[in-house]
């Protein structure tokens, strides 16, 4: 992913935050024998087994599952060079916020790119580890607390068609394009204008560009 220096993340926890709170990623790997490429949105969450969050995410491990009749986990091998893209708060700039002339819009948004080598997981306890993890990280970042153990059995009878898989990290880059290239008086109206929105989007954009260095 091509990154202007100006939208890096201003701090290296940024990218590892990003990965955690927006586990719908796209799976990207080569076809086989040439065919086109296989892209797949998947639940993805960093390695549960880890004390603590990574400072950056070269070197650590993602885990994910998908459905085993999906014609994309039969084109990946044991170990799998993959792409895995994940995108958080995003939105577009109308010229209206700038209250200046000339000026052309634009879209605010952030992302991260991961490059590493996928490895299945054959061994039905391993899927069945994805699985729980997978659930535990999203029922505290997202859910309700619910309690899982009570559908054992049901998650039993559904491990046949799951597909699971770790990812080695080797790359990760990060695209926060939050209207640095603009003087900081007319980001602060792009923020502004952002967060009084009833877009969780938008909000959530105006979140990220608080939290930029106030400069420029």
């Amino acid at each position: 992913m091509f990154v202007p220096d100006q939208y890096r993340e201003p701090e290296g926890s940024w990218i590892v935050d990003l990965v955690r709170k927006n586990p719908l990623a796209q799976l990207v790997s080569n076809g086989a024998d040439g065919n086109a490429p296989y892209a797949t949105h998947v639940p993805v969450i960093l390695d549960p087994t880890l004390l603590e969050q990574p400072a950056e995410l070269p070197g650590a491990t993602l885990w994910g599952h998908m459905n085993r009749a999906n014609p994309h986990w039969s084109a990946l091998g044991d170990t799998t060079p993959v792409v895995v893209t994940f995108t958080g708060p995003h939105a577009y700039v109308s010229p209206t916020v700038y209250e200046k002339t000339p000026a052309a819009p634009t879209w605010n948004f952030t992302a991260v790119h991961v490059r590493g080598v996928l490895h299945k997981m054959g061994a039905a306890e391993d899927t069945l580890d994805v699985v729980k993890a997978t659930v535990r990280a999203l029922e505290a970042e997202f859910g309700t607390g619910w309690d899982m153990s009570h559908s054992m059995d049901h998650f039993h009878r559904i491990l046949p068609g799951v597909g699971a898989f770790r990812i080695e990290v080797s790359q990760a880059d990060g695209m926060f394009k939050l209207s640095q290239e603009q003087e900081y008086e007319t980001r602060e109206r792009v923020r502004c204008s952002f967060a009084g929105q009833p877009s969780s989007n938008q909000r959530g954009v105006a979140a990220m560009m608080s939290r930029l260095p106030a400069t420029g």
